[in-house]
C-alpha cells in the first residue's frame, strides 16, 4: 500500500453499547489510526447514539455514526451505505463484538495489496468472563490472560504472517467481522447484495461474487488479531434462503448482484 492511500474502518453494531465501547476504546489505543470510523449502525436506540456523540468529544480521528431504521436485520444495506459515503480507498471491516489489537490496523494496512482482500480470525472471549469484562473494561489481552479461548490465534508474530499466500477459493476460515478490501473492488461487484436479509452468509457471498470478478483473498495469522464478546447466536431463520443465494453466485460465477450499492452511489 503506499503511503498516502486513504483507509476506513467501518463498524457495525446493532443495540449493544456496552460492547461497542470497548471496541472503540481499543480503536482509540491503535498505532496506527485510519482516516475515519464510521459505525454502521442496523437501528440501535438512542443509548447507542448517545455513546457515540460521548466519544466524538474526544476521539483521536473523525468518528461518524449513520444510522437506519430498524426494519429487521439489514446488515448489508448500511454497510453499502457506510462504504458509499467514505472517501477512504480502503475499507477495513469489524463487527462492533470485537474489540481489536493495537496493532490490527496496522497489520491490515502493511498487508494491502491490489487485486487482494484480507480475512483473520478471532480470540474468542468466554461467557463467564463478561462480568469482568465490562466491569473493567478490558481492551488488552495477553496471550496467557484470562477469559479467551483459541488462545493460539493471539499469537502476534509478524514473520509467521507473511508465510500465508494469496488463493482465488473461498476459505472456511472467512469472518465478516475481521475482513478488508479496495473499496474500487466492492464497487465493481455491487457490493453487498440486499436480497440477503437476515443473518447469514452475506459476507461470502461478497467475497465470492469477488473471487469471480479476479480478486484474491490472503488469510491474516498471527496478525490482526480481534477478540469476540462471546453472545447468544442470532436467529437462522434466513439462512436456507441467503445459502441458496449464495449457491447461485457460486454455480452461475457471479460478479454483479441488481439490489447493492450503486443506489447510494448515483
Amino acid at each position: 500500500m503506499k503511503n498516502n492511500t486513504t483507509v476506513a474502518l467501518i463498524i457495525s453494531t446493532y443495540n449493544w453499547p456496552k460492547a461497542l465501547e470497548l471496541v472503540l476504546l481499543s480503536v482509540k489505543t491503535q498505532s496506527l489510526l485510519p482516516v475515519e470510523v464510521i459505525i454502521a449502525d442496523d437501528g440501535s436506540t438512542d443509548e447507542t447514539k448517545e455513546l457515540i456523540e460521548k466519544f466524538q468529544q474526544n476521539f483521536p480521528t473523525k468518528l461518524i455514526h449513520l444510522w437506519h431504521e430498524d426494519k429487521g436485520f439489514r446488515k448489508s444495506a448500511v454497510l453499502n451505505m457506510a462504504f458509499s459515503k467514505t472517501k477512504a480507498q480502503y475499507i477495513i471491516q469489524l463487527d462492533g463484538d470485537c474489540i481489536i489489537h493495537k496493532d490490527f490496523i496496522k497489520d491490515h494496512i502493511s498487508h494491502a495489496k491490489k487485486g487482494t482482500f484480507l480475512f483473520g480470525s478471532r480470540v474468542n472471549i468466554q461467557e463467564s468472563f463478561l462480568p469482568t469484562l465490562f466491569n473493567n473494561k478490558v481492551t488488552h489481552f495477553s496471550f496467557f490472560a484470562k477469559g479467551i479461548k483459541k488462545r493460539t490465534r493471539n499469537l502476534h508474530i509478524i514473520l509467521l504472517s507473511k508465510t500465508y499466500k494469496r488463493k482465488s477459493e473461498l476459505s472456511r476460515k472467512l469472518r465478516g467481522c475481521n475482513v478488508s478490501f479496495w473499496k474500487e473492488d466492492i464497487i465493481a461487484v455491487n457490493g453487498y447484495n440486499e436480497d440477503m436479509e437476515g443473518w447469514g452468509r452475506e459476507d461470502s457471498e461478497l467475497i465470492t461474487r469477488m473471487l469471480n470478478n479476479g480478486v484474491l483473498g490472503k488469510r491474516l495469522r498471527y496478525c490482526a488479531i480481534i477478540y469476540h464478546i462471546f453472545h447468544n447466536e442470532k436467529s437462522k431463520s434466513s439462512l436456507d434462503l441467503n445459502d441458496k443465494i449464495q449457491q447461485k453466485s457460486i454455480k452461475n460465477k457471479l460478479t454483479w448482484c441488481t439490489n447493492g450499492i450503486d443506489k447510494y452511489l448515483k
